[in-house]
């Protein structure tokens, strides 16, 4: 698809006349209530995502004040009308689509249209208008039709944006490398409270309120990074699938476990916590451009689907933190826990792990890619053979749960596995296996980890991990912060590990410190 220039993309404006219509009726719309609104609502930028192959989803919040402590952005406390539109164009003269819907109080002035009945495997553009004010301009896909293989997708991923830790330049870096498609493996947001959480040489950046606790808080976590330009920039580039992890709720909670359940912290009992979860929930629903039926429902919200990009790759998004065990033996690196290798246990739940072995047994896709949160690969830090010592919040604490979904790929005959996975603020390349005891077991999948945006601040630029050394299937490891590109077609996947040379001031140049190659049929990594 043509490129067009990021000043034409954010910059182009509304026409003066709006009509309100689904794609197929016209109705006319009266904003005459909305004239109240003297400042610019769109503070929070716009967003889309959920591409599917006639329509997607384009959202907005509206906001005059991200950071007000109510969590309602300084709003006037009235539902307001929006207006929005979709048309073919950067310049959008030729509109397909307009129409008009309520930022209502309940859901903080959030909105979210659902799209349907436009054409497959297209381009669009889209903005919104409440009262005078005409939001940016964003661009936007439909996903190809079912029968239908591209040749080519470009798809990048990203995970771990602590605002206090730097600026998110990777995020405007990331957005003038043009993808198609946004992957966000968690981490949107960080639940500190300002120095909780302090990187070498101090924060650069700090929060605004107190640790998230309620919903008000989470509305105002929210408000503040999308009030950020590059992360703006970001969302307007492309569609947006994304899943949580931990930080968007309380760092390494597991289904209804939070981090710390000792009164003297923040009396996370099962009662409060279930509350806290429900508050973020439903914060980040209303942030995120989200389908509406994901919708919460108190303390539970389904986030795993799946999205398919025609013929080419099945997007299978997971959630390794709602419906998972607890963390054994207090959480964090531990040395030899038999307990992890239980049968029983479970990082995803039973319901998740069975839809994802069916849509392993139904995929026709070249490619089926797990977008998920936590380190996948083995990943033993004790070099002794009679000693393993390895993350009881990753995939190595729930040993047999990977074994099964692992297994069930390879039953399946899927023909290309990758597993993209972010948490751990560092890049990795590895290779998967069924069995990492036996040197003997086969390679049948490819594990591609993102470093953070900011998360940790600038990093070393380290190349080097010693515990490769130990774990031959562990392939590359570097200490920068970015994201990853990748290029998609029927014969390959390309990845290029994009990193930058500083985070903690603004500006930072973007390189590329690896590329690899996955081969169609041919699992693993070749030097790209």
């Amino acid at each position: 698809m043509d490129k067009i220039s990021r000043r034409s993309l954010l910059t182009a404006g509304l026409g003066a006349g709006l009509i309100a219509a689904a794609p197929s009726a016209a109705v006319a719309v009266s904003t005459a209530d909305d004239a109240g609104l003297r400042t610019y609502p769109f503070a929070l930028g716009i967003a889309s995502g959920e591409p599917w192959p006639d329509g997607f989803v384009i959202w907005t919040r509206l906001a005059v004040n991200p950071v007000a402590e109510d969590g309602l952005g300084g709003m006037p406390s009235r539902n307001v009308a929006v207006q929005w539109e979709v048309a073919e164009d950067a310049g959008m003269r030729v509109v397909v689509a307009r129409g008009v819907e309520r930022a209502r109080i309940e859901t903080a002035h959030s909105v979210h249209v659902e799209l349907r009945g436009l054409r497959p495997g297209r381009e669009y553009f889209y903005r919104f208008r409440a009262g005078k004010h005409v939001s940016t301009v964003g661009r936007t896909l439909t996903s190809p039709a079912p029968h239908e293989t591209p040749a080519a997708l470009a798809m990048a991923f990203a995970s771990c944006a602590q605002y206090e830790h730097g600026y998110f330049t990777a995020y405007k870096r990331l957005a003038e490398d043009h993808p198609d498609l946004v992957l966000h493996l968690g981490d949107y947001l960080y639940e500190y409270k300002k120095g909780s959480y302090v990187i070498g040489g101090g924060n650069p950046r700090d929060h605004a309120g107190p640790e998230t606790v309620t919903l008000e808080t989470y509305r105002q976590r929210h408000a503040q990074y999308k009030s950020d330009a590059d992360l703006q920039e970001a969302h307007a580039i492309a569609p947006w699938a994304v899943v949580w992890d931990d930080h968007e709720v309380d760092n390494n909670w597991a289904d209804d476990v939070p981090e710390n359940s000792d009164a003297g912290q923040l009396n996370d009992t099962l009662a409060h916590f279930r509350q806290r979860r429900s508050a973020a929930f439903q914060a980040y629903y209303e942030n995120m451009p989200l389908r509406p039926s994901s919708l919460p429902a108190g303390p539970d919200m389904k986030i795993y689907r799946r999205l398919q990009w025609g013929q080419l790759a099945n997007f299978h998004m997971m959630d390794t933190r709602q419906y998972r065990d607890d963390q054994l033996a207090g959480d964090g690196w531990q040395k030899n826990v038999a307990e992890r290798l239980a049968e029983d246990r479970t990082i995803t739940g039973a319901e998740q792990e069975q839809w994802l072995l069916d849509g392993f047994k139904d995929s026709t896709q070249h490619w089926d890619i797990l977008g998920q949160q936590v380190f996948f690969a083995e990943r033993d830090r004790a070099a002794a053979l009679d000693v393993d010592d390895v993350s009881m919040d990753g995939w190595d604490g729930y040993a047999a749960s990977r074994r099964r979904i692992t297994q069930g790929w390879v039953d399946a005959d899927v023909r290309n596995a990758v597993v993209l996975t972010g948490d751990v603020h560092r890049n990795w390349a590895n290779e998967v296996k069924v069995d990492y005891k036996d040197p003997a077991s086969p390679v049948v999948g490819t594990e591609l980890v993102c470093t953070s945006i900011t998360s940790t601040g600038n990093g070393t630029g380290s190349n080097t991990d010693p515990t490769m050394a130990w774990n031959p299937h562990l392939k590359f490891y570097n200490d920068n912060r970015g994201y990853v590109n990748t290029k998609i077609t029927r014969d390959a996947m390309t990845a290029d590990f994009r990193v930058l040379d500083y985070v903690t001031t603004p500006g930072s140049p973007v390189s590329t410190k690896a590329s690899f190659a996955i081969q169609d049929g041919v699992p693993g990594l070749v030097n790209g």
